[in-house]
């Protein structure tokens, strides 16, 4: 099992920014890739970046492209989200999951962390 803990989420204006932060420990040895999900409310769970824990493949969903970048830190075990440019829309709690599938873009999500609220104003 890995165990993931999110920080960075908080409110913020219209064309802000923030940066989510993601520590997994335990065991991470079995984690292909690293994932950020969101969720609004009344909304399915929805991948929005993914990061290969053991190369620099990244994947980023079509309203994230451009605008989000997720990277890893892999001797600190934590996968970052910087999000810029930010919009009412992406008002979500946001989640990180580590992905234990081979292929890409992951699919499958064993372990996954409490979430943090991002909160975007108009």
């Amino acid at each position: 099992q890995v165990q993931l803990v999110e920080s960075g989420g908080g409110l913020v204006q219209a064309g802000g920014s923030l940066r989510l932060s993601c520590v997994a420990s335990g065991r991470t040895f079995s984690t292909y890739a690293m994932g950020w999900f969101r969720q609004a409310p009344g909304k399915e769970r929805k991948l929005v970046a993914a990061i290969r824990w053991s190369a620099g493949w990244t994947y980023y969903e079509d309203s994230a492209k451009g605008r989000f970048t997720i990277s890893k830190d892999v001797a600190k075990n934590t996968v970052y989200l910087q999000m810029n440019s930010l919009k009412p829309e992406d008002t979500a709690v946001y989640y990180c999951a580590a992905g234990t599938s081979v292929g890409w873009p992951p699919s499958v999500f064993g372990s996954w962390g409490q979430g943090t609220q991002v909160t975007v104003s108009s």
